[in-house]
């Protein structure tokens, strides 16, 4: 397998931001239903869920991205709401959600 080495300064950056993102979204991956639901808004300090598609996938990015320093990498959340996709180097990467959050996201799930 070939290696790969960092081009941009950027590159050097990417694995502890993963990390610290990865890190974030693990306490919501476990997370089913309304306890998903209720962490979520906690967490964003909100009065009620998200109502659109696009608002819950911004929610999840926030909540993911919270109190990391990205040093310029931006993150969105993928067309079939399955991974977080990590951009703004010579390489990108995708995280991985869960069933359960692409279940929120879609809101193919009773909100509260």
């Amino acid at each position: 397998p070939m290696t790969l080495h960092p081009k941009t300064p950027a590159d050097l950056t990417l694995a502890p931001v993963a990390a610290e993102i990865d890190s974030n979204l693990q306490r919501f991956r476990d997370k089913a239903g309304d306890d998903l639901t209720f962490e979520i808004t906690l967490e964003l300090n909100q009065q009620t869920p998200a109502a659109t598609r696009e608002a819950r996938a911004a929610q999840i990015v926030e909540v993911a991205l919270r109190n990391v320093d990205v040093h310029g990498w931006s993150a969105e959340v993928t067309e079939d709401a399955s991974r977080l996709h990590l951009s703004g180097g010579s390489v990108s990467l995708d995280l991985g959600l869960s069933a359960e959050i692409m279940r929120y996201i879609d809101g193919s799930r009773s909100i509260i």
